[in-house]
């Protein structure tokens, strides 16, 4: 059986990395006083929403690459600041771009024990990288529409 390709490599990381655009603009649009301390309902406050997506989307890619099963922390102490957030968001953006240009075609179908837990298709570790930052990214939207801030168009990517 043959398969007809639906979106390109190139299509996929341009979605992906316009999901992360999006993300930036959440968090920019954060107030300081606010990133780490705001919350709703006991959800996590913002700031550990965005270590969580930064704690796996590069290096998940990274293990895929090197296939490293190694795992995670959320935790990254060293992220203190919405200025922190967003340089090691940046930081990462570049490293996704040039880690993902090193997965070969054939590999995406591989399976693969993302961080020896999440045992699935390389792709599907993939959408679910960037399934995770929707989701969160959502909850974003949600606290700053409770602090009285309209978030970014979600179409603008």
């Amino acid at each position: 059986m043959s398969t007809k390709e639906i979106i390109s490599r190139d299509e996929f990381l341009n979605h992906w990395q316009g999901h992360r655009t999006l993300t930036r603009k959440t968090i920019e649009a954060f107030p300081e006083a606010e990133v780490f301390k705001f919350s709703i309902g006991g959800m996590r406050v913002f700031g550990d929403l965005i270590k969580e997506l930064l704690s796996i989307a590069a290096p998940g890619l990274d293990g895929i690459v090197h296939k490293k099963i190694e795992g995670y922390s959320h935790e990254l102490p060293e992220l203190k600041t919405k200025s922190d957030l967003l340089n090691e968001w940046d930081k990462q953006t570049s490293q996704i771009n040039e880690l993902f240009k090193q997965i070969p075609d054939e590999q995406f179908h591989e399976s693969f024990n993302l961080f020896g837990e999440y045992e699935f298709p390389v792709y599907q570790n993939l959408l679910y990288f960037v399934d995770n930052e929707i989701h969160h990214r959502a909850q974003g939207f949600v606290y700053l529409r409770a602090l009285g801030i309209e978030p970014p168009f979600f179409w603008d990517r």
